[in-house]
């Protein structure tokens, strides 16, 4: 169990207090932090809080966390599209709409379910008992290309690899816009937006380095079509950066316009290539997965609203 103490500034009188304690405490959804509340782990000022509060500025508010029950993620026979394996590693090819490891409001039905069943249980242990094998992630709504490591030697193997930035990776992607160049590149922190702790922002604010190489593929007008090769793989990077330079992904409900196009059902985004060294036996790799069906549908429909 922990506290976390928050003092409402001058800008915040006025707002209800579950809202903006959803703001302030990331972690936690809007829901859990009204049941919280109700129970009583809430304190204004020193006295149980009601959800519907009024701040004043200087406000001090306590929030109790309690401990979080151990869960451990169980095997379960889902489909895989496995691209390569071997006794260290396997390469898997993650479809729209599917969540990569267990979390709040995911608990099961994610890729670490699906891989727990097909290696019977042999994956890595360094990502604990929720992201057993998980090196690195790509966001529920992107498909594409992930290495899992088999073992703890392999698993440490990647992560000095994508410590040091020299795993290739490169996403196909559909923006708002006509980008003016051919090639570009974005270069700007990433943290946690102030205003929104469950998004990502460019800050300066407790952010890391962050760098995205950008190259035109096709365009169409309203849309261009790009490869987004990452230096570095912050969270949410290239749905972050493209909108901070103007053009944000197609169908990204949190960081492009309020009109989604809803036929997306999520960003327009896959992890098409991905290369490393082998962190076992040295050997270099390199895979590149094709455009899935949604992807290429949307970009037949851009290339019929060019012609007429």
């Amino acid at each position: 169990m922990r506290t976390l103490e928050f003092t409402a500034a001058a800008a915040d009188a006025g707002q209800r207090l579950d809202r903006w304690l959803a703001a302030q405490a990331g972690e936690l959804s809007r829901s859990a932090l009204q049941a919280l509340i109700e129970q009583g782990q809430v304190l204004r000022n020193g006295a149980p809080a009601n959800k519907k509060d009024k701040l004043a500025a200087g406000d001090t508010v306590a929030l109790t966390v309690p401990d979080p029950q151990p869960v451990e993620a169980q095997p379960q026979s889902i489909p895989l599209d496995i691209v390569y394996e071997d006794d260290h590693l396997l390469v898997v090819n993650k479809p729209k709409g599917m969540v990569v490891h267990p979390a709040p409001g995911n608990p099961d039905g994610t890729l670490v379910n699906a891989l727990l069943y097909h290696c019977r249980g042999a994956l890595s242990g360094v990502g604990g008992a929720l992201r057993p094998g998980i090196v690195h992630r790509i966001d529920k709504d992107t498909s594409g290309l992930l290495v899992v490591a088999k073992d703890d030697a392999a698993h440490q193997g990647l992560s000095e690899q994508m410590a040091v930035h020299s795993i290739h990776r490169v996403y196909h992607a559909v923006v708002y816009g006509n980008l003016k160049q051919n090639s570009g590149t974005v270069e700007a922190p990433i943290g946690r937006d102030a205003r929104d702790r469950k998004k990502m922002a460019v800050t300066q604010q407790n952010s890391k380095y962050a760098c995205t190489h950008w190259q035109v593929l096709e365009r169409f007008g309203r849309f261009t079509y790009i490869a987004c090769r990452l230096e570095t793989g912050r969270t949410h990077q290239i749905r972050v950066h493209m909108a901070h330079i103007g053009h944000p992904l197609a169908g990204d409900a949190v960081y492009g316009p309020r009109a989604v196009i809803r036929e997306l059902q999520g960003q327009c985004l896959h992890a098409k290539e991905l290369g490393f060294i082998h962190p076992v036996t040295g050997q270099p790799l390199r895979f590149s997965s094709p455009l899935p069906p949604w992807f290429t549908l949307f970009l037949e429909r851009l290339r019929k609203e060019r012609r007429e």
